[in-house]
C-alpha cells in the first residue's frame, strides 16, 4: 500500500543505542531518505544516517577571509587615498594600525554567515508549517523518546512496508505523519490584524522609552560625556608627581617639520642670513610680529620706550641705537630665539618666517629714526 499524502512514517525507540542499532537496519529496508530526532546529540548518529559533513566550516573561513580582505582594502583607500592622515608619525598604509577594525569585521562575516547560513541555507528555517511540529510524537522526542523516520522524497510512500521495517528494528510505536495542507492566501482581516499590532507595539515602545529618558535621563553606568571625569586646562592633578595637570614635551623631542635650533652663543649666529626678500608682504608680516610681541617691552618705535609701568623694572634694549644697527641679523634673530637678558626666548610664539620678517622691520626701523641725507627722496 503506497499513500501520496504521507510525509512520513515514524518510529519510537526507547534509547539512544537502540535508534543508532536501527538505522542500519532500516535503511536496508527501504530507499527514501532517514532523519533522526533525537532529545539531545547522539554521537555518532550522523556518520549512521549519512549525513555528510557540515560545510558551515568552509563556508564561515570563505566569508571571514573576504571580510578581512574587504575592510583592510576599505581602510587603506579611506586612510591613504581618500582622506590621507598621517597617525603618530604612523604612514599612510600602516597595515598593524587597521587590525582591530579588519579583526571585528572579519568575525562579523564569520558570524553572520555560520548563523545565517545554517538557519537559511542548510536548515531551511523558519519553517512554521514544517509536518513534524503536529506530531504526536514530538512531546515525547522532546523529553526521552528517540525517533528514526523515514520521509518521503516527493513520491508514493509504502506506509506498510515501512512501518513493518521500523518495528522489526525495535520500534516501540509507529505513526504516519501527513502532508500539510498547502497554504491559502493572507485574509484581509489577518493582515490588518498584523499591521495594527506593529504599529500598536511601535508606539508603546516609542512612548515608554520617551518617558523612560524623561523621568530617568541619567542612570549608573551611564553618564553623558560632559560629566565624564577630564582634566581641564591649567588645573592641578594629583596623578603625576609633579602636580600639574598640562604635561610638558618629552625631552629631546622635535615637532614634526621643525628645525631644532642648536646655537647657543650670540657671536656663533653672526654668520646666520635672513632667507626672507625685502618685501611689502614681508614687511607687513613682520611689522605685525613685532607689535604683537615686542613693541610691549621695546616701544612701538623699537626705541627702548616701554608701554609698561616702572613696576616692570627690567630696561629694554633700544633696537635702533648704533650699537644694534652694527649687529648682524644672524645675531638678531639669534636674541629672539635663545633670549636675551631678561627677554625670554619668542621661538615658541613665533614662526621661523615672522622672527625673520621682524628682523627685517627691525631694520627698517633703525632706517627710519637714522635717516641719511641720501634716504631723503628727491
Amino acid at each position: 500500500m503506497s499513500d501520496r499524502g504521507v510525509f512520513s512514517v515514524l518510529g519510537l525507540y526507547d534509547s539512544a543505542q537502540m535508534l543508532v542499532k536501527a538505522i542500519p537496519e532500516v535503511k536496508a529496508g527501504v530507499s527514501e531518505r532517514l532523519e533522526a530526532y533525537t532529545p539531545y546529540p547522539v554521537h555518532g548518529i550522523d556518520r549512521a544516517l549519512g549525513i555528510r559533513k557540515s560545510p558551515v566550516g568552509g563556508m564561515v573561513l570563505v566569508m571571514g577571509v573576504i571580510g578581512a580582505a574587504a575592510i583592510l582594502a576599505f581602510e587603506m583607500w579611506t586612510s591613504g587615498r581618500d582622506y590621507p592622515q598621517v597617525t603618530a608619525g604612523k604612514p599612510y598604509f600602516s597595515w598593524e594600525a587597521f587590525i582591530p577594525i579588519a579583526f571585528e569585521v572579519t568575525v562579523l562575516f564569520a558570524t553572520l554567515t555560520a548563523g545565517l547560513g545554517m538557519l537559511l541555507l542548510l536548515n531551511r528555517l523558519p519553517f512554521f508549517r514544517h509536518p513534524m511540529l503536529r506530531s504526536k510524537s514530538m512531546p515525547l522526542i522532546t523529553r526521552d523518546k528517540f525517533a528514526l523516520a523515514v520521509e518521503s522524497d516527493g513520491g508514493a510512500l509504502d506506509v506498510e512496508t515501512v512501518a513493518e521495517a521500523l518495528r522489526r528494528s525495535g520500534a516501540v510505536a509507529v505513526e504516519v505523519i501527513g502532508q500539510p495542507a498547502p497554504p491559502g492566501l493572507v485574509s484581509p482581516r489577518f493582515l490588518a490584524t498584523v499591521l495594527a499590532s506593529i504599529a500598536v507595539s511601535c508606539l508603546v515602545a516609542g512612548g515608554l522609552t520617551y518617558w523612560a529618558i524623561k523621568l530617568f535621563p541619567v542612570s549608573v553606568p551611564m553618564v553623558h560625556m560632559l560629566d565624564q571625569p577630564r582634566q581641564d586646562p591649567q588645573r592641578a592633578s594629583g596623578f603625576f608627581k609633579d602636580g600639574f595637570g598640562m604635561r610638558p614635551p618629552a625631552p629631546e623631542t622635535v615637532r614634526r617639520g621643525l628645525l631644532p635650533y642648536t646655537i647657543r652663543r650670540q657671536e656663533l649666529a653672526r654668520n646666520l642670513a635672513n632667507p626672507l626678500p625685502r618685501t611689502e608682504s614681508v614687511f607687513e608680516q613682520g611689522r605685525r610680529a613685532f607689535n604683537n610681541h615686542c613693541s610691549v617691552c621695546h616701544g612701538i618705535l623699537g626705541n627702548g620706550a616701554a608701554t609698561l609701568t616702572a613696576a616692570y623694572g627690567a630696561k629694554p634694549a633700544n633696537l635702533v641705537s648704533q650699537q644694534m644697527i652694527d649687529l648682524r641679523d644672524g645675531e638678531i634673530y639669534h636674541a629672539v630665539m635663545a633670549g636675551k637678558n631678561a627677554m625670554p626666548s619668542y621661538a615658541a610664539e613665533l614662526d621661523e618666517d615672522e622672527r625673520w620678517a621682524a628682523v627685517h622691520y627691525v631694520r627698517a626701523l633703525q632706517r627710519a629714526l637714522n635717516a641719511r641725507d641720501e634716504d631723503i627722496p628727491e
